[in-house]
């Protein structure tokens, strides 16, 4: 893994890990993660033969804070734009729910044809309530106090995703704490992108789908089967208004769909991946 800075769309710096060589894949995590949420999919990309590049969204793991809390999609959508720029080469990206929707507007909204082919990870326009206040309530739950260990925050997580097999603390999970001055540990994240996403625009899903009826370039819908952010209705609400997409429903998993079933996530973006841009010759 390399270390990498990109600038955002108001010259805030991107905190970056790229591995591999061939095609840009631009992986973008979903609210409240960071760019660890990839690492096991970054490695696998780099042995097919692309260049994974691992981001931190504005605000989230090692990227710079707005100072002016914007953490609107449209903003994490100039900032996709501002990174595809900077390649040499235009990027494929697959973005896992926030990061879905930053690049549906980013192609659909922003710029038609800045990436080569478009990824959303359990994200559509219409997305069920009852999911959207569940992610936000787990990520506001602690936002005051914090916790005082890490196996604090595994047994949040934990409560959060019950499905999962429970684990204890990792090293992964430290990379989403960062140590404030009164001793207690928060999640990696500036606290003003829950009061962002707490405010919704009225006409955020007559957005989104309008967006998605624009998009021309290559489209994979990834669901996890067991979603309570996006129902089957809504899957195939989206793919009348793009019937070109392609679409993979992962059986055994939920909204978190890298970390339930991270192989049969992967062999799906690498199958869709091949099939618009051939890799290189792979590189361990």
């Amino acid at each position: 893994m390399q270390r990498r800075t990109f600038h955002g769309a108001q010259g805030q710096t991107i905190a970056a890990e790229t591995v591999g060589h061939g095609p840009p894949v631009v992986l973008a995590h979903g609210g409240g993660q960071t760019r660890a949420a990839w690492s096991k999919v970054s490695q696998a990309l780099a042995q097919e033969g692309y260049q994974a590049i691992a981001i931190d969204m504005r605000g989230h793991g090692e990227s710079e804070w707005s100072p002016s809390g914007a953490y609107h999609f449209s903003d994490f959508a100039s900032d996709l734009v501002a990174i595809a720029d900077t390649l040499h080469d235009k990027p494929a990206v697959v973005g896992a729910s926030l990061g879905g929707l930053a690049g549906l507007l980013a192609e659909g909204e922003l710029r038609a044809g800045v990436f080569t082919s478009l990824t959303l990870v359990d994200v559509t326009p219409q997305l069920e309530p009852e999911g959207v206040a569940h992610i936000i309530g787990f990520m506001a739950a602690h936002l005051e106090d914090g916790f005082a260990t890490t196996d604090e925050a595994a047994a949040a997580i934990g409560a959060y995703l019950p499905h999962r097999k429970q684990r204890g603390p990792s090293e992964t999970l430290d990379r989403y704490l960062r140590k404030c001055d009164d001793g207690r540990l928060r999640w990696h994240w500036d606290p003003q992108f829950i009061a962002a996403a707490n405010r919704p625009s009225a006409d955020s899903e007559t957005r989104f789908a309008n967006a998605a009826r624009r998009l021309r370039l290559p489209v994979h819908l990834i669901r996890g089967a067991s979603s309570n952010l996006v129902s089957t209705e809504a899957a195939q609400q989206f793919l009348q208004l793009a019937p070109h997409a392609a679409y993979t429903d992962i059986a055994g998993a939920g909204h978190m769909v890298v970390g339930d079933r991270n192989d049969a996530f992967t062999e799906a973006i690498v199958r869709f991946l091949r099939e618009q841009a051939p890799p290189a010759r792979a590189h361990t």
